[in-house]
């Protein structure tokens, strides 16, 4: 089937406009994410540093001092000036963030206030806008109903504005043709264009959370902070025993022809995903957050205890 855009003289909830993206744009005040250590909360603060100390870049040798780690000795100046030197080093002035939105098919449904699409696409906005108010390089991988689009980090405002824009285009998309990648490609992808220390949060409804995708996600967390935020509608979770008709605009389903064990086990289904979602996380150090279509997406920057799990 051939591209086609929504078009209507009301889109609210479905399309997410750029000026949209733009709008959630946090307070300037509340820039940046936590400055080290894994991610378990989304306290503010930048992480930029103008210390010299244990970091990756050399920066200069000087005079060994007391207390210095004898590991950090620069035997080269050392043997050439017969007095012993200490590297040092620049500290991590930034770690790039790296935002994974899943917005394919199955992402575009609602039942209430939006499509699970539409709020992706605003909490992908949030994180985007908060790494580059706090100085970071922002990037970013947009799973379509075609394929996958990539964005490099990169610190500009223009950069960030290219991924909010294709945020926006993959809302408003009726129909497309191609084949979608699956969350483990998409994760695969991710993994290998990561670097140590990298932010990276993966937004989705994790319905295709296989064995691939949980070994990717485990694989990723080796040297990534992830967080996992799991987008659904309350229609995800059950369906309503006298529910009416599900369309995705072609074919239709009476929820109510189903019967009882039939929406039973889709309700099982449904928490089974989330526990597995949970399952992986937990021992690898992964943060998850559990948003529904409901839901005020600046809810991801405001952390609750029962949303936590720490290794």
């Amino acid at each position: 089937m051939t591209e086609r855009e929504l078009k209507g003289p009301d889109l609210r909830g479905i399309v997410a406009t750029l000026p949209d993206l733009v709008r959630v744009r946090p307070q300037r005040g509340l820039a940046g994410f936590a400055p080290s250590g894994r991610v378990a909360t989304h306290q503010w603060g930048a992480n930029r540093s103008i210390y010299r100390g244990r970091g990756m870049e050399f920066a200069e040798s000087r005079l060994y001092q007391p207390g210095d780690d004898v590991k950090s000795i620069d035997w080269r100046v050392t043997a050439r000036t017969g007095h012993t030197h200490t590297k040092l080093f620049q500290e991590e002035r930034e770690r790039p963030i790296v935002i994974l939105t899943d917005l394919r098919a199955m992402m575009q449904f609602g039942t209430r206030s939006r499509f699970k699409s539409h709020l992706a696409a605003e909490v992908a906005a949030m994180m985007a806008w908060t790494g580059h108010d706090g100085g970071d390089r922002v990037g970013g991988l947009v799973m379509t109903r075609d394929g996958l689009r990539d964005f490099r980090p990169a610190r500009t405002r223009r950069s960030v504005l290219g991924l909010l824009e294709a945020l926006s285009e993959e809302t408003r998309l009726e129909r497309v043709s191609g084949t979608e990648v699956t969350l483990a490609q998409a994760l695969r992808r991710l993994r290998h264009r990561n670097r140590p220390g990298t932010l990276a949060f993966v937004i989705s409804d994790f319905s295709d959370l296989s064995d691939e995708a949980e070994t990717e996600l485990r694989h990723l967390a080796v040297n990534a902070h992830v967080t996992n935020i799991q987008i659904t509608d309350p229609f995800d979770a059950a369906l309503p025993p006298r529910g009416g008709r599900l369309t995705d605009g072609e074919q239709a389903l009476a929820v109510s022809v189903l019967g009882g064990r039939k929406l039973e086990r889709y309700a099982q289904d449904f928490e089974a995903r989330r526990e597995r979602l949970k399952l992986v996380s937990r021992p690898h150090g992964m943060v998850c957050h559990f948003l529904q279509t409901p839901d005020d997406p600046a809810s991801i920057l405001r952390p609750r205890l029962d949303l936590r799990l720490a290794a």
